[in-house]
């Protein structure tokens, strides 16, 4: 008598009901979801080999899972009609298979849905320039992209041109003309893709991640030409991204491409997720560059170029623009994050926690030396100039 298979599909389609991110399965372990960015696992039995083989002969068709066992690697889209759409990682571990899918809601949220700055509207409206959505993984820059693409989608006549690895979330054409490429399905790679993308004639490119030298080299070329080119970058913020961008190039080509930055470069938007006050779901907190004149100069001269993180701060009323720890000084205001998680999160803690201190009272928790030293951040000898534009 055959073992009765375990059934997979129940599990993803829980996911929705939980408020789960993601689920992972490996051998030896129990199914485990991902709830508010912490790992929870089920109250199940571990998997086995034979688990693991069924999920990829669940989810895998015949060549994609040829493909697998010959590269021990694979990232695919899976949906389940009516319930969700899932980006899916095999791997191998130890000798055994691995999986991980990532829910993708069926819905693409609004940008006021998410809570982002209606700053994002407008950039995507732009007629041309590189738009970069950064943050570590897991932090939401998928979701933001789509939702920025979906803005547009019902705003004005464009056409789109997407190419992902795997595609996510699905866009319905509204008012723009949207082709949705996926790598290993409808192209054989992103490099393949972007040679072609200028000659289907896009409006708007959107690339699912700068990659290598040739994606960006490509990308910078189409924003050059008068074309909106929007991808992401695993990066923590707008300086320590335009570092990376350079790290793809020569030392003696890097003058030229801070050249191109500077004159195509139109926002860095980088994104942090926070745990809402009450522990229902999670919040971006979200720093934007816009690149003005000032941050320009900053990108040129590489002994300025750390003075975009000031530059930031100082355009908060003129630009539009803000930093990470002015994102979260007003989510802690409005009481959609606790302070202390604000503070753990804070690009610059020890000033942060004692500016929070000053302006909510003594209804906030005062923290002790010990605890500010902990945060690694050096005593201000002054209030910082964010508080104090603040303060006035």
């Amino acid at each position: 008598m055959s073992e009765e298979k375990r059934d997979f599909l129940a599990y993803l389609r829980s996911m929705v009901a939980m408020g789960a991110s993601d689920l992972h399965v490996k051998v030896g372990a129990p199914p485990t979801f991902r709830v508010d960015g912490v790992l929870c696992p089920l109250d199940e039995p571990t998997c086995s080999t034979a688990d693991l083989n069924h999920l990829a002969d669940t989810v895998l068709q015949p060549v994609r899972r040829e493909k697998f066992d010959r590269e021990l690697e694979l990232d695919v889209s899976f949906s389940i009609p009516g319930v969700a759409r899932y980006r899916v990682n095999f791997c191998c571990q130890r000798g055994t298979m691995g999986a991980s899918f990532r829910l993708v809601p069926m819905t693409i949220p609004t940008l006021e849905v998410l809570g982002l700055p209606p700053v994002l509207g407008e950039l995507v409206q732009k007629s041309h320039g590189l738009i970069l959505v950064t943050g570590p993984t897991g932090q939401g820059k998928s979701t933001t992209v789509a939702s920025m693409i979906d803005h547009v989608n019902h705003l004005t006549t464009r056409k789109i041109v997407t190419v992902e690895d795997p595609i996510e979330y699905l866009h319905r054409d509204d008012r723009c003309l949207i082709y949705q490429r996926e790598v290993g399905h409808d192209t054989h790679t992103f490099a393949h893709a972007l040679r072609h993308v200028l000659r289907q004639d896009p409006d708007i490119i959107m690339i699912g991640e700068i990659r290598d030298e040739e994606s960006l080299t490509i990308a910078l070329n189409a924003a050059n030409t008068g074309h909106l080119v929007i991808s992401t970058l695993h990066t923590a913020d707008a300086v320590q991204s335009i570092q990376r961008i350079l790290t793809f190039f020569e030392p003696h080509e890097q003058d030229e491409i801070r050249r191109v930055l500077a004159d195509n470069l139109r926002a860095v938007v980088s994104q942090r997720l926070l745990p809402r006050t009450g522990g229902q779901g999670r919040l971006a907190a979200v720093e934007i560059m816009i690149n003005t004149g000032t941050i320009k100069d900053y990108i040129l001269d590489p002994a300025k170029t750390s003075l975009i993180k000031d530059a930031i701060q100082t355009g908060a009323t003129q630009y539009q623009m803000q930093s990470f720890d002015q994102a979260m000084l007003q989510m802690v205001e409005k009481k959609l994050v606790t302070p202390e998680t604000a503070i753990q999160h804070a690009s610059r803690p020890n000033e942060f926690a004692l500016y929070l201190q000053g302006i909510l009272g003594s209804g906030t928790r005062a923290f002790s030396t010990t605890e500010l030293k902990a945060l690694d951040s050096p005593l201000p000898e002054e209030e910082p100039k964010w508080i104090q534009r603040k303060a006035a």
